[in-house]
């Protein structure tokens, strides 16, 4: 797998972007991914050097429209923790 199958998009909100100044980043990713494959996709992508990974599975919510219900898709997301001596991803820098 490529690093870039394996991050599918950064998640951007009021609190990962408050994490930042922590060089903590959110990111989207593929389901099967464990710790160590999306440490190496993150560092192969941005050229960083990642410290530690926590990782989470988003279990999806019920939405109703009208009679009928069903449930959104549950995805995995990623809090990437950046060492102290590594640079800043650049993306999320020009988002503030």
């Amino acid at each position: 797998m490529f690093a870039q199958d394996i991050v599918i998009r950064p998640i951007i909100t009021e609190k990962t972007m408050a994490g930042t100044a922590m060089k903590k980043y959110t990111f989207k990713v593929v389901k099967n991914a464990n710790k160590i494959t999306i440490k190496k996709a993150v560092e192969e992508l941005f050229n960083v050097k990642v410290d530690k990974v926590n990782t989470m599975h988003v279990r999806g919510k019920l939405r109703k429209r009208g009679k009928t219900e069903g449930y959104t898709p549950s995805w995995k997301k990623a809090i990437v923790t950046l060492s102290e001596k590594s640079k800043n991803i650049e993306f999320f820098e020009d988002m503030m």
